[in-house]
């Protein structure tokens, strides 16, 4: 499903901000986290349909009422080019787009939002919260596209400069297989048409779930598996808790917050 590239720029401060540059650039942290003496970086993955726009505005959410200072971003977008960007990849008029063009897109993206937002945010000490990063590119250009994973980890290292996510919050759909890619397409073509990527068909996303699978099996300590198959006020308290390490002032009670104030998730 496409969405409005005004919604997706870097928010620092609870709202979408038009321009495409993080708000709250430069201020003190209300409460700053310190992972190896800079902010924290958390990602939000998984296939189509697993949640995870929702999950990272919500945890955002909560991390701001518990009194943390707060950079939530998507890719790709986050930036004026990285939404132009994101409008080209996500277009289905793009359909002859070749699989390494997609894949320079998809780092060109996010080249521009590491230097552009990610490192400035956590260099000053904030909570960086990112829906997708580079295990979607492992997940979409190598499993799905068939694209070489030593290549296309030599181009994330590259976009990223250094930087890289602390957690990484796998959502997992209850059901496995073709059903789970399925089920996960549905649910994200429920409010518009599908995009470029929702159209690449069922067999793609199937095996982009199973490299989801892959990473979480791998035990690495970064990635955190988390069901998404339930109510969303009960996964978004287990995002909160699998995080949590890294937030200690996080609470039950800060993700009641985020959920009350979107009364129609309750």
């Amino acid at each position: 499903m496409q969405t409005d590239p005004s919604q997706g720029v870097a928010d620092g401060q609870g709202a979408a901000v038009s321009a495409g540059v993080a708000e709250g650039a430069g201020r003190a942290a209300d409460a700053p986290v310190s992972t190896e003496g800079r902010g924290a970086f958390v990602t939000l993955e998984g296939g189509e349909g697993a949640g995870k726009s929702t999950h990272a505005r919500l945890l955002a959410a909560a991390l701001r009422h518990a009194g943390y200072d707060v950079v939530q971003v998507r890719e790709p977008g986050g930036t004026p080019i990285g939404e132009a960007l994101r409008a080209i990849l996500l277009a289905p008029e793009s359909a002859a787009l070749t699989s390494a063009a997609e894949l320079f897109l998809y780092e060109a993206a996010r080249a521009q939002i590491v230097a552009e937002v990610i490192a400035p945010a956590l260099a000053r000490g904030a909570a960086v919260v990112c829906d997708r990063f580079t295990d979607s590119t492992l997940a979409y250009q190598g499993a799905g596209r068939g694209l070489d994973p030593a290549f296309i980890a030599q181009a994330n290292e590259l976009a990223c400069a250094g930087i890289a996510p602390d957690l990484t919050v796998v959502l997992r759909p209850a059901p496995s297989g073709a059903a789970a890619a399925e089920e996960g397409l549905k649910r994200a073509c429920e409010t518009g048409e599908a995009d470029r990527l929702e159209q690449a068909g069922l067999a793609f996303h199937e095996r982009v779930n199973h490299a989801f699978e892959e990473l979480v099996e791998t035990q690495d300590g970064r990635h955190v598996a988390v069901a998404s198959d339930g109510p969303i006020p009960d996964t978004a308290q287990a995002v909160a808790a699998a995080v949590q390490r890294l937030f200690p002032q996080l609470s039950a009670e800060d993700v009641d917050a985020a959920i009350a104030a979107e009364g129609h998730l309750r």
